[in-house]
């Protein structure tokens, strides 16, 4: 599925763009996971996304604001909020697409 398709649907999709940083990285512990993550946004050509990042299965990713950023993960939306796009990591169970953030050359995946 295309980004833009995905953007605006509301089905979860394996997507995979390039996109901008518009803030600085944060962290919070997920109750669902019990692992902690990282979390950024970014402005993709469909539009804002917020990107989540499982840092126990990834390596935390250096982002800045107005770095450019390679992202595949599978979208999600929540009614209401910009899209989030996780599991941009490796699937440890491999049962699911691996994702990454590719951030100046470098893959974290």
């Amino acid at each position: 599925m295309t980004l833009s398709s995905a953007y605006t649907s509301t089905a979860p999709a394996e997507v995979r763009f390039n996109a901008t940083v518009t803030s600085a990285a944060s962290y919070f512990y997920g109750t669902r996971t019990h692992c902690t993550h990282e979390e950024f946004t970014a402005q993709s050509p469909a539009g804002p996304i917020d990107v989540i990042d499982n840092v126990a299965l990834a390596p935390r990713v250096p982002v800045r604001c107005g770095d450019r950023v390679e992202v595949q993960g599978e979208m999600v939306h929540d009614p209401g909020k910009m899209p989030i796009v996780h599991w941009t990591h490796r699937d440890p169970n491999g049962k699911h697409v691996d994702g990454f953030i590719r951030l100046r050359g470098r893959l974290y995946a």
